[in-house]
């Protein structure tokens, strides 16, 4: 028996790339300070992006006094975080494609151009979100324009021994590109498996 897609590692490239590109909410995760009391230990919650730059970084809204993954964040000295992102939900997740970028937070300097273009792109993904966009009459609290740039990648395709599970490089993940229609992409590298087991 064969199943009629086995993923390696550059296959797992284009469907993280592919997943980030689709997806619009992730689990973002951070460490509390050691001047919290309970420092060392993690915290996360779900948190919108917008897949907004080619090489696979995320546009994100920061939030640094209301949000607790702000405050860990603004706490950090090098400005860690990861995001965990899933396929869409469907029968049996255990079997779908996802994926974890562990990476830093960099606050993003912006003229009024700059401005529009990043809410431009963000409201494609979160239309809700003119409401409390940056610099916008409806803006709220402290909310600035942020980038996630991952330097790490791991990867889960499915169950193991069938589907890559593991590390892809930063630079393999840069250089792949989503693939178009990319949620057939996604259904077909998760039911190879039962392909494989149900033949």
């Amino acid at each position: 028996m064969q199943a009629s897609v086995i993923i390696t590692d550059p296959y797992a490239a284009r469907i993280a790339r592919t997943l980030i590109q689709d997806g619009s909410v992730g689990t973002m995760m951070s460490v509390y300070p050691e001047s919290h009391q309970l420092a060392g230990q993690p915290f996360g919650l779900m948190e919108y992006y917008a897949p907004c730059y080619n090489n696979g970084s995320l546009l994100i809204l920061y939030f640094s006094r209301i949000s607790q993954n702000g405050r860990n964040i603004q706490a950090s000295s090098n400005h860690s975080a990861s995001f965990a992102i899933q396929s869409p939900p469907s029968y049996s997740l255990a079997t779908k494609p996802r994926v974890s970028l562990i990476g830093t937070v960099t606050i993003l300097e912006e003229d009024e151009g700059t401005r529009k273009e990043l809410a431009e792109c963000y409201a494609k993904s979160h239309p809700d979100s003119k409401w409390w966009l940056p610099g916008g009459n409806g803006g709220v609290h402290d909310a600035v324009w942020a980038i996630f740039d991952p330097h790490t990648i791991y990867f889960v395709g499915g169950f193991g021994g069938l589907h890559y599970i593991g590390y892809i490089p930063p630079e393999l993940y840069q250089s792949y590109k989503p693939a178009s229609g990319g949620r057939t992409l996604l259904v077909n590298a998760a039911e190879s498996i039962w392909r494989y087991l149900f033949p």
